[in-house]
């Protein structure tokens, strides 16, 4: 009590939510955005994939993975066998 007054606490629940859509749900949504809302979530999706494709690459780098690729197009480069694009 403060002042003669009863200060009581609200409790407000925290929800989580555990939204999963099924790809048709998601097409779906998808088709239904107005052209803004679409332009925006294409170039956000576009950033969302090259960034995976780079956390891949770098992954791929880092495991060994692309050393014989390097490795043949080297041999390929010495050879004479790359012409400028």
């Amino acid at each position: 009590m403060i002042d003669g007054l009863l200060i009581a606490r609200a409790c407000i629940p925290i929800i989580w939510y555990n939204i999963s859509m099924s790809i048709q749900e998601l097409e779906k949504a998808v088709t239904q955005l107005p052209t803004p809302e679409l332009a925006q979530f294409t170039a956000w999706f576009e950033e969302y994939q090259a960034n995976l494709w780079d956390k891949q690459i770098e992954q791929d780098a880092l495991s060994g993975r692309l050393d014989a690729l390097a490795e043949q197009a080297n041999r390929e480069f010495e050879a004479g066998h790359c012409h400028p694009l």
